[in-house]
């Protein structure tokens, strides 16, 4: 059956995308090998089970691989659907619109971050910053539609949405300490920040996510390096 035999999850602790598989896995009660890779020396193991990204996370279910974090998730809920809670909703509408919250996430949030994260001037870091805060209010919006009241954008329980945008979560703390703008609070979100109190106290979150401290550090040394690989290349 689809829902049994041996799970593998290819990751690195520092990643994002490896953290909301991990959240899933969690969420499912499912058993799984991590084994962590090393990006600056990629293993035969990730370039053998993803030839085409060469990336992180990969999932290894009975010796086949299962690529891209949100293909994951998805794949997770439907081999394991009689195991655990399920991750997506059951309606094809709901489903439909988790879906587009998801991809928002990933375009809106996202993509504006790792600019302002990388941004070589100060105007391209601040216009980021601001697309990222568009981001999080229409997510404040999105959180009071999809929940109903209720603690998660799933409801009652996590969900797919909850998923995609917890696995950012350490990310997005520390987003003050390395881009200089604190994303949530009482003022302008204060359902998100809410959620984020519930969500990071959640079992799952706490064997999933990374500590924020150690991930600034960690995303500090990074772009140093990246920063002055960029001066060398200039340079010569």
């Amino acid at each position: 059956m689809a829902g049994e035999g041996e799970l593998k999850l290819l990751s690195t602790w520092a990643s994002p995308w490896a953290s909301r598989v991990k959240l899933a896995l969690h969420l499912k009660g499912l058993s799984y090998e991590n084994i962590e890779q090393d990006l600056n020396s990629k293993s035969d193991l990730l370039l053998a089970f993803n030839p085409v990204h060469k990336k992180v996370p990969v999932l290894i279910h009975n010796g086949k691989p299962i690529c891209e974090s949100v293909v994951i998730i998805e794949y997770i809920d439907e081999a394991y659907g009689s195991t655990g809670p399920s991750l997506l909703p059951t309606d094809p509408y709901e489903r439909a619109v988790a879906r587009f919250w998801v991809d928002y996430i990933d375009h809106k949030l996202v993509i504006p971050w790792k600019v302002a994260f990388t941004a070589n001037t100060e105007e391209d870091k601040t216009e980021a910053i601001k697309q990222i805060l568009v981001g999080v209010n229409v997510l404040e919006g999105a959180l009071k539609e999809c929940s109903n009241g209720k603690p998660f954008f799933g409801g009652d329980n996590v969900g797919y949405v909850d998923i995609a945008l917890g696995g950012l979560l350490a990310f997005l703390q520390g987003t003050k300490e390395l881009c200089g703008t604190k994303l949530f609070g009482t003022a302008n979100t204060p359902l998100l920040l809410a959620w984020v109190e519930r969500f990071t106290t959640l079992d799952a979150a706490k064997a999933a996510l990374p500590d924020a401290n150690k991930l600034v550090v960690f995303a500090r040394t990074r772009r140093a390096r990246i920063a002055a690989t960029i001066n060398v290349s200039v340079k010569n």
